[in-house]
């Protein structure tokens, strides 16, 4: 038992020096660590490995401060012309905590970083072949690159280029991850802003950009003005030699004057729904193909010049008010052809459109099955000529597309004009009609 407790003792006091030992070494050596971390030439060797690791030609920091004893902030750090996925990163408020035993992986490894907040470019790139320095002969034993295991930050911008246009997450909270030596992106809240469609307030987004893959995991998107409203979208996108896309976009209750031109926000509402499957060989348009359906709920149009005309010719101004019981289509894209099949708009009791359309380059071709009720069409003389069938309630009649999408062409008009012409009294009363529609535009009723 005397051995024991005297091996025991022996134990702590040798733990004992150990601990002393570390202290003294730390209250040593902690303030040279101080000078050095928040000397220049840390900074320097600080930017030249983030640039590295990042993959952008050069990096700066701001004066780095030293708040423990593996833990430093900057206010600012900068990078332009990125190599790879990210183009160009700019943060604001950096803290960050070194991880010593990343050594030991031949690695600067720095566990969390956090960022007050910030804007950092991305892209799909070619990957091309890096410079690769001679090196001395104790390389093999020394850290060869940066490690980053978390970076997070507040409200944050996520960029890129479309269409010759910025575009992004905007005010997102960001979360990157290693994902071997690439990265992936997490980004929830803020707003999502991009060329040809509407701010959308962003939910969710998971994404990796790698040597040859752009991956989303996620994207979940909701319009400004409908809550229950969303779109959702996953799919990837070639970076190498093989530049395949594939996506799929699933959206409900899209508010469809937010995606019309703004002279078009006060004659048309409704809700869209539908799915598109987007696939090709790259990414341009010219090379995909293109499966969409839209169905509309609750459409309404009114106040458009040409209701308003065919209220004056119609005689009735119920027409210039338009509830579509009915709105729905499909379209396939494959350059340089559109097509629009399954077309289906009714505002029942009143019309009802069915058929197809198709648009090659500038040409427009197709075929329309035309209903009207009969009391919208009793301004036409003889219209069961023109409409010769009835079904379903309506009066019916085919109508054929031609000319080109500046300047379409039908042959409904001709007929229509041939009947009014056997027909002098309905032609003229047309005609005062349309004068004095005319009259009252011109100088008030």
């Amino acid at each position: 038992m005397r051995v024991k407790a005297r091996w025991r003792m022996v134990a702590v006091i040798i733990i004992g020096l150990v601990v002393i030992v570390a202290v003294a070494a730390i209250a040593l050596v902690n303030p040279r660590l101080t000078r050095y971390v928040e000397s220049d030439a840390f900074r320097t060797e600080l930017e030249k490995q983030t640039a590295k690791g990042l993959h952008f030609p050069t990096g700066t920091y701001s004066r780095i401060r030293r708040t423990g004893f593996l833990s430093a902030v900057s206010d600012r750090f900068q990078a332009e012309n990125g190599r790879k996925a990210l183009t160009a990163l700019h943060a604001r408020g950096i803290t960050a905590r070194f991880n010593p035993l990343g050594v030991f992986l031949r690695r600067w490894q720095v566990d969390e970083v956090h960022i007050d907040g910030g804007e950092v470019g991305i892209q799909t790139y070619e990957p091309e072949p890096e410079p690769s320095p001679s090196k001395p002969w104790y390389h093999v034993f020394l850290p060869d690159r940066v490690y980053l295991s978390r970076v997070w930050s507040e409200p944050a911008d996520v960029t890129w280029r479309f269409r010759n246009e910025k575009g992004g997450f905007f005010g997102t909270r960001l979360l990157i991850t290693p994902h071997g030596r690439d990265f992936e992106y997490r980004a929830t809240g803020g707003v999502m802003k991009g060329a040809l469609i509407p701010d959308l307030r962003l939910r969710h987004t998971h994404l990796l950009i790698t040597k040859t893959l752009l991956t989303l995991y996620e994207l979940d998107l909701a319009p400004g003005s409908a809550r229950d409203g969303f779109i959702r979208a996953e799919g990837t996108a070639g970076t190498r030699e093989d530049k395949r896309v594939s996506f799929k976009v699933k959206f409900e209750k899209l508010p469809v004057r937010e995606w019309l031109p703004a002279s078009w926000h006060d004659h048309v509402s409704g809700l869209a729904a539908g799915d598109v499957n987007w696939n090709g060989a790259k990414p341009k348009l010219e090379t995909s193909k293109v499966h969409a359906r839209l169905q509309v709920e609750e459409g309404r149009v009114s106040r458009l010049p040409f209701l308003e005309k065919l209220g004056t010719v119609t005689g009735k101004k119920s027409i210039e008010q338009l509830e579509l019981s009915e709105c729905s289509a499909e379209l396939d894209w494959n350059h340089p052809q559109i097509e629009v099949k399954d077309i289906a708009v009714e505002d029942k009791g009143k019309f009802r459109i069915e058929g197809a359309v198709s648009i090659r380059e500038k040409s427009l071709g197709g075929t329309l099955r035309l209903g009207v009720a009969r009391e919208y069409l009793e301004w036409l003389p003889r219209a069961e000529e023109v409409f010769s069938n009835e079904k379903a309630g309506y009066l019916w009649t085919t109508v054929h597309l031609s000319g080109t999408i500046d300047q379409p062409q039908q042959d409904l008009s001709p007929r229509v004009i041939e009947a009014l012409k056997e027909s002098p009294g309905a032609f003229l009363g047309l005609t005062f009609r349309l004068i004095g529609d005319w009259l009252k535009d011109a100088f008030g009723e």
